[in-house]
């Protein structure tokens, strides 16, 4: 049997492993690899490859950089390839619907939620969030909307203590690919028919800011170690040591939750298992931290140069 041939179209450090999983599997050709322009990036703004385009080019694969998805131009580029199908993976731009139909078997996209969920542009960081015991990965057939298509496959997993969104990121985009590859096969041959999302239960994950970051202490602890995780590495969770003669940014890199109870927003405890944070409800312990042009420290090294009392506010 001839091997399926497809345009893989994907930016993000997410779209790798299923890019590196299609490329070495022998019963797909990757005709072209799309992905978005070069970017300036640095405080010398060069230049800089996305992701994707670094792999593609050591795969030896063809790279086209489109500045537009729908110009019409790289829309008859596409066509001349005749791929059989378009598989999408974070690429970072809604594809028209002349490019959906391009293929004769449509376009397939890689989604790290259980859509309907958690349609839109941050669906790890929102699961890790508002504290969800699982999430997992979907194979979607694409439409003209935010993540509305009819759904092939699914794929959960849970959502660990240790997980933060950058750990997450890592096992959902393996766990992506390999359900991709399983998918394909089965939808070409028609065995797997693509099944209309769910009515209910959808959800949008916003766009992550970096004021997403900015700790509120009066939440409960448990709230506000979910977000913590979720917002790790970006924009990271961060806070302010309320200090003359102005405060000092502080960056929250690892804590958990324990049973104390103070004023919100005081330092209730500070040794070397930790920094204990007076929350809403309960309390947190930092254990890893960094204050604003310093390294990431334990809460003992930390203390060891700058100590706290109790009392302390941070805010």
């Amino acid at each position: 049997m001839a091997a399926l041939k497809l345009v893989f179209m994907g930016t993000a450090d997410l779209s790798c492993a299923s890019l590196q999983k299609l490329a070495g599997n022998p019963d797909f050709q990757v005709l072209a690899v799309v992905t978005q322009p070069d970017k300036p990036k640095g405080r010398e703004l060069k230049l800089t490859a996305s992701p994707v385009k670094v792999l593609a080019e050591k795969l030896r694969l063809t790279v086209l950089q489109p500045l537009k998805a729908r110009d019409d131009q790289f829309i008859g580029q596409l066509r001349a390839l005749k791929p059989d199908l378009l598989v999408v993976v974070a690429y970072g731009q809604i594809l028209p619907q002349a490019l959906l139909d391009a293929p004769p078997h449509g376009c397939l996209n890689v989604h790290t939620s259980l859509l309907p969920k958690y349609r839109g542009a941050a669906p790890i960081q929102r699961a890790i969030a508002d504290g969800n015991p699982e999430t997992g990965v979907t194979i979607m057939k694409m439409d003209a909307g935010l993540d509305t298509g009819p759904i092939l496959s699914l794929r959960r997993t849970p959502i660990l203590p240790t997980d933060d969104s950058q750990i997450l990121h890592d096992r959902l985009a393996q766990l992506g690919a390999d359900l991709l590859v399983e998918t394909i096969p089965g939808y070409v041959s028609g065995m797997i028919q693509p099944q209309p999302q769910p009515t209910e239960g959808s959800t949008y994950a916003a766009k992550i800011r970096k004021e997403d970051g900015k700790i509120d202490w009066n939440q409960p602890a448990g709230k506000i170690w979910n977000r913590l995780r979720a917002f790790t590495p970006w924009p990271g969770g961060f806070t302010f040591l309320q200090v003359e003669p102005k405060p000092q940014l502080l960056k929250i890199w690892k804590a958990e939750p324990v049973d104390k109870n103070g004023r919100s927003g005081d330092v209730l405890a500070a040794d070397k298992t930790g920094i204990i944070v007076g929350c809403g409800q309960g309390s947190l312990r930092i254990t890893e931290l960094q204050r604003e042009g310093g390294k990431r420290l334990t809460a003992e090294q930390f203390l060891a140069g700058f100590p706290l009392k109790s009392g302390a506010r941070l805010g």
